[in-house]
C-alpha cells in the first residue's frame, strides 16, 4: 500500500504545473521531498533561478579529479562552492544543459580572464561533469569542440537521444563517428554549416534505424564560396528515404546535390527556405527540376519561401493522394520578383487537395477565374491568402479585384474564416459590401489586406466600409483602421 501511496502522490506532483505549487510540496517533509526535489530539477533546472547560487550547487559536484585539473591549471571556483556534494545529486535530475549555460558558467568562474586555455579546460570538466551525471538524455544540441562523445558515460548519456542538433562549425568527423556508435534511434536530427562531406555524419545517419525529421540549414554567404560538394550526405539521405517523412532545408544555394528529394517517398512535410539575398540560379534550377520529379503521395504539408516555382509545385502536387492540408508559397523581395503558371497551381491544388485548410500564394487577375473552382472543391478551407507579385495595374483600369471579391462572395465555404487580399489590386466600395454583407450568416474571424508600398490602392472609404462591419461584429480582427 505505501508503495502505492508513493506511485500515487508522483502522478500528482507530475501533473503540479507551477514552481510555487512543487516548492510547498518540497517543504511537507523528507518523503515528499524526495519524490519532489527530481521534478523541480527536471522542468526548472535552467529558468528563473539563481545563477550563483544554481551554477555553485552544480560546481559542488565536480570530481576530486576535475577540481585538482582546475587547481592545476590555476582556475579558482569560486569561494562559496560547496566542500562537499550537496544531500541530492541534482545534476542526474535536470536537463541538459544548452551551450549558453555553460558559457555562463564559465564566465562566473574567470570572470574578466580572457585565457582561451582555462576556458577549454574548465569547459571539458563542466561537460565532462554533466555526460557523467545524466542518464538517457532525450534531447541536446551539440554546439562546442569539446569530444563529447569521448567522455566517461557518454554511451549511458546519449544512447536515448532522439533529437540532435549539431554544428559543424564546431565539430569534427571523429566525434560524430564516435556518437553514431553509441546513438541508433534518433527520430529528429538538424545538421547545421554543412559546408563539406563529414565521415563521421555519413555514418551518424546511416546508423539511425528510424530516421523521421531531417533539417540542413546553412549560411549561405558562406556556402557560395565553397566549391566542394557534399556528394556522401546526398547519398546518405536517399539511404534514409523510407523513413524520413520531415524535411526542412534552409537554403536551396546548399552544396547537397538535391537528387535525395526523389528518394523521400514518404514525405509528409516539406519546408523549403531559399535565401534570396545569395541566390545561384544554376542551383535553383537544378532543385526545381528533383522537386518537380518527385513524388509525396502522402504529402500533408508543403511549405516554400523565396522560390517561385509554380509550375514544379503544381507537377508535385498532381502526384499527391489528396491529403494535403496546408501550402504556404512566399517570397520576401516581391519588388523584383516575377511569376508565371500561378494560375496552374491554383488549378492543381482544385483539383488535388480536396483536404485543404490554409493556402498562401500568388495570383494574378487572370488566375482569379480559377479560385471558383477551388472554393467548390475544397470545402474544407479555413484560411487564404492571396497576394500579387508582378500585376501592374493601369490607374485608369477598372476595379479589377472585384472578379475575386463577387467569387469570394457567392462559394466561400463557411469554414474560410480567415482571409487574407492584395492591396494591389483595386476593388469598387459595392463589392467590398457585397462581401462583408455575405459574411453576416457566416463568420469572418480575421480580415487582412497586404500592403505594397508602391502600389496600394484601399482608400478611406475602404476603410470606413471594414469599420462598418467591424462594429456590427461581422469581422471580429482585422488591422486596417
Amino acid at each position: 500500500m505505501l508503495r502505492l501511496n508513493v506511485d500515487c502522490l508522483v502522478l500528482i506532483f507530475d501533473e503540479l504545473q507551477d514552481k510555487e505549487s512543487l516548492y510547498s510540496c518540497l517543504l511537507v517533509n523528507r518523503e515528499w521531498c524526495r519524490l519532489v526535489v527530481p521534478i523541480l530539477w527536471k522542468n526548472y533546472s535552467w529558468c528563473n533561478v539563481d545563477e550563483f547560487n544554481f551554477f555553485n550547487t552544480i560546481l559542488s559536484w565536480l570530481s576530486t579529479s576535475s577540481k585538482k585539473i582546475l587547481l592545476d591549471n590555476d582556475i579558482k571556483l569560486p569561494s562559496s562552492t560547496l566542500l562537499k556534494p550537496p544531500l541530492f545529486n541534482y545534476i542526474s535530475f535536470c536537463r541538459f544543459p544548452e551551450t549558453e549555460i555553460i558559457n555562463r558558467m564559465i564566465e562566473m568562474v574567470l570572470g574578466k580572464q580572457n585565457d582561451d586555455n582555462k576556458r577549454n579546460i574548465l569547459e571539458q570538466e563542466i561537460y565532462k561533469l554533466f555526460i557523467s551525471q545524466c542518464k538517457n538524455v532525450k534531447e541536446f544540441v551539440w554546439r562546442t569542440s569539446q569530444p563529447l562523445s569521448l567522455f566517461p558515460g557518454a554511451s549511458k548519456c546519449f544512447s536515448q537521444l532522439y533529437r540532435l542538433t549539431i554544428d559543424l562549425d564546431y565539430i569534427n568527423s571523429n566525434s560524430l563517428n564516435e556518437m553514431a556508435k553509441i546513438c541508433k534511434d534518433l527520430n529528429i536530427l538538424s545538421i547545421n554549416n554543412c559546408s563539406q562531406d563529414f565521415p563521421g555524419l555519413i555514418s551518424l545517419i546511416d546508423a539511425q534505424r528510424n530516421l523521421n525529421f531531417v533539417t540542413i540549414c546553412n549560411n549561405s554567404k558562406n556556402i557560395n564560396n565553397n566549391k566542394k560538394n557534399c556528394e556522401e550526405l546526398s547519398k546518405a539521405l536517399t539511404r534514409k528515404g523510407n523513413t524520413i517523412n520531415y524535411l526542412h532545408l534552409d537554403s536551396v544555394n546548399t552544396i547537397i546535390p538535391p537528387s535525395f528529394l526523389t528518394s523521400l517517398i514518404n514525405l509528409t512535410w516539406i519546408l523549403v527556405y531559399n535565401d534570396e539575398q545569395y541566390e545561384d540560379l544554376e542551383k535553383i534550377k537544378e532543385f526545381q527540376k528533383y522537386l518537380a520529379i518527385s513524388e509525396y503521395p502522402d504529402l500533408r504539408s508543403l511549405n516554400i519561401t523565396g522560390l517561385l516555382c509554380f509550375k514544379e509545385l503544381s507537377m508535385l502536387i498532381e502526384k499527391t493522394k489528396g491529403n494535403i492540408s496546408r501550402i504556404y508559397i512566399y517570397t520576401i523581395n516581391i519588388a523584383n520578383r516575377t511569376a508565371t503558371n500561378t494560375g496552374m497551381l491554383i488549378k492543381s491544388i482544385a483539383k488535388n487537395c480536396p483536404k485543404i485548410k490554409f493556402l498562401r500564394t500568388y495570383l494574378e487577375p487572370e488566375d482569379f477565374i480559377h479560385v471558383k473552382s477551388l472554393l467548390l472543391n475544397c470545402r474544407n478551407l479555413e484560411d487564404i491568402s492571396f497576394d500579387n507579385i508582378n500585376f501592374i495595374i493601369n490607374e485608369n483600369d477598372d476595379d479589377v479585384g472585384d472578379e475575386l471579391l463577387n467569387i469570394l462572395t457567392k462559394f466561400s465555404p463557411k469554414s474560410l474564416t480567415h482571409i487574407t487580399i492584395s492591396g494591389s489590386w483595386k476593388y469598387s466600395i459595392d463589392s467590398f459590401e457585397r462581401f462583408f454583407a455575405s459574411y453576416r450568416k457566416k463568420s469572418l474571424l480575421h480580415f487582412y489586406i497586404e500592403y505594397h508600398y508602391d502600389k496600394y490602392y484601399i482608400t478611406e472609404y475602404h476603410r470606413m466600409v471594414i469599420r462598418k462591419y467591424v462594429d456590427e461584429g461581422v469581422i471580429k480582427y482585422q488591422d486596417h483602421i
